[in-house]
């Protein structure tokens, strides 16, 4: 029996075409992308009333989309999400986090270059998602260019080659090409006590209001001990340094120690591609005791998902915590 498939189209580069000023997202891959792969499956098309080039990705398009793929999951084997690379990773940690008790796959992909673009990475990337279908697993995740990945940690990662993603810390779950079909796979263990209770979405708030700021030599340690007590943001993603060091000011650790008392929320992770906050060297120690939450093996794109649905559903800090535990961050 066929597969049936929901595919939510969002936009991005996989279905562009050329304008004037650029490329812009058009619904002409509708009718034949995923053509190639109606023998096994499928599919029905839900195309978004406006596509957007995710750059412009918003927390209600978030809102909208998980609407619609909660709506389709009963009657469908699967989703297969096309959606634009600059921000597909930060959509697919959403997801990821969003959506508990999932029993059923969400595949993302999209594509460094437009489907009719001589050479384009598309139909490879489209070949790699519908695949992934058949193996039945329960989570979200991103085919692309041949490797089937995790959507916690991955991020993307070139705008120049076909290998746009990677995910550091968890590495691809399988790899896929025509002639062998999947290989070097390794599917965890899939618990079905996580999907015992049903489906149940957690949605962002539109109003969370989730800031990031990277550390730098110099003035930037003194420009964010200056500015957080005047941040009107709920909760702060902090890109230390290392294992999670930063200076031991005093004006800086006063400054955190203020904004975490307040009840707002400092996320700790490291700027490293595979970096990981621990408890390693005496330098971040005043850091660590300040209120902090140390993010572990957390990346920018996880770490905003996470702290965007702690502040809409309003978790402290050992909520927060229980979270990166449960995702073995």
């Amino acid at each position: 029996m066929k597969q049936k498939i929901f595919v939510l189209y969002t936009g991005g580069t996989i279905g562009m075409t050329q304008s004037s000023e650029g490329l812009r997202p058009d619904t002409a891959l509708v009718g034949q992308a995923l053509a190639p792969f109606s023998n096994g499956m499928d599919f029905d098309w839900h195309v978004c009333g406006t596509l957007i080039d995710s750059s412009a990705v918003q927390l209600q398009n978030w809102c909208a989309w998980l609407d619609i793929i909660a709506a389709a999951l009963p009657q469908y084997d699967g989703v297969l999400v096309l959606h634009g690379t600059d921000t597909l990773a930060y959509t697919a940690n959403l997801f990821a986090l969003a959506l508990q008790g999932l029993d059923k796959p969400i595949v993302l992909t999209g594509s460094q270059w437009p489907y009719n673009a001589v050479g384009s990475d598309a139909p490879r990337n489209l070949a790699t998602a519908v695949a992934a279908f058949p193996l039945g697993l329960k989570q979200t995740l991103i085919a692309f260019d041949g490797k089937l990945y995790p959507a916690v940690g991955s991020s993307k990662v070139s705008t120049e080659t076909a290998a746009g993603f990677d995910n550091p810390h968890f590495g691809a779950l399988a790899e896929w090409d025509e002639t062998q079909g999947w290989h070097n796979v390794r599917i965890p263990n899939q618990d079905a006590a996580d999907v015992s209770d049903g489906l149940k979405i957690r949605c962002p708030d539109h109003q969370a209001k989730i800031a990031v700021r990277t550390l730098i030599p110099g003035f930037a340690i003194q420009e964010l001990a200056d500015g957080l007590g005047q941040l009107p943001a709920h909760a702060l993603i902090l890109q230390s340094y290392g294992h999670g060091n930063t200076p031991a000011d005093e004006g800086f650790i006063r400054a955190v120690q203020d904004f975490t008392q307040q009840g707002k929320l400092l996320l700790n992770i490291s700027q490293v591609r595979q970096g990981r906050t621990a408890a390693v060297y005496a330098q971040g120690n005043a850091f660590r005791n300040s209120g902090i939450i140390n993010g572990g093996k957390c990346n920018l794109e996880t770490a905003t998902a996470l702290m965007t649905l702690a502040v809409s559903q309003g978790w402290g800090k050992e909520e927060v915590e229980k979270e990166l535990a449960r995702l073995k961050l």
